[in-house]
């Protein structure tokens, strides 16, 4: 992987990972159109520049993480945790090859367009407009919408708790921030379990140029990730989801014409 092969997947990482529109389907693509050979690394970079995205949330939110009145509010978001780490765990070699499907990622961009288009008339007169007004039950049940994201690469865990908020009568606001909150245990666990997976099974991975590959990703990620954050929450609360929904399936139409005239997009 080269530098400028690293700054823009980095970029693309930092624009789509608190999007609904899947940041590791978006990366895998990106690989695939820069031509990237080391699949194995790639995969690896994919995995670990999340850090950076994990980062801008702490950043952007750190009075809120250090203001929160009750401690519960942290175990509310390990209880949410806990379905993704599991059910992440004991399916993680059926995940990693689900996503070298590019049908299986084009359907699922598809899917989730779909939903993202009628999710504003799904759910609608939310009634907690305060993240300490979320309950236990309500953190567990938006975890479980995250299973979605976990196991249907491409549907976007952003999407999938955000969903899971908002069914749950959180405003399109609190749904956002409380998905951004639950990126950070979620992303720090796969990015420590991809770092140590690679420790142990492919050493030759963490060479220093690889290292420095991931470092740069991550400040690249970091920085267009807090633009993003910003804009992101602004655009939901005047506009919703519709947008979002036609982006993806206009995606969908673009990896299914290239699939059907003989591209090869394998991952």
């Amino acid at each position: 992987m080269t530098v400028i092969q690293a700054i823009i997947m980095a970029i693309v990482e930092g624009l789509t990972e608190f999007l609904p529109i899947s940041s590791t389907g978006h990366m895998a693509l990106t690989s695939v159109f820069l031509n990237i050979k080391d699949k194995d690394f790639t995969n690896l970079f994919i995995e670990t520049i999340q850090f950076g995205a994990i980062i801008s949330v702490l950043v952007l939110y750190w009075r809120k993480f250090l203001n929160f009145k009750k401690f519960d509010f942290y175990l509310k978001l390990f209880v949410a945790f806990i379905p993704a780490a599991i059910v992440g765990i004991l399916l993680k070699k059926t995940i990693e090859e689900a996503i070298k499907s590019p049908l299986f990622i084009t359907m699922i961009m598809f899917l989730g367009g779909f939903i993202l288009l009628f999710i504003d008339r799904w759910f609608k007169n939310p009634t907690i407009h305060e993240e300490e007004k979320i309950s236990y039950k309500n953190s567990l049940i938006i975890g479980l919408f995250q299973l979605l994201a976990v196991v249907f690469p491409g549907f976007s865990r952003s999407a999938a708790t955000i969903m899971g908020g908002m069914q749950q009568k959180l405003s399109r606001a609190v749904a956002a921030e409380f998905s951004f909150f639950l990126a950070v245990p979620t992303l720090a666990g796969a990015f420590a379990k991809s770092l140590w997976d690679a420790w142990r099974h492919n050493p030759e991975l963490l060479s220093q140029h690889n290292i420095n590959m991931i470092i740069l990703g991550n400040v690249v990620a970091f920085i267009v990730a807090i633009l993003a954050i910003k804009g992101f929450i602004t655009f939901l609360v005047k506009h919703g989801f519709r947008m979002f929904g036609w982006y993806r399936i206009i995606v969908g139409f673009i990896l299914l014409a290239l699939l059907l005239t003989g591209h090869s997009l394998s991952f």
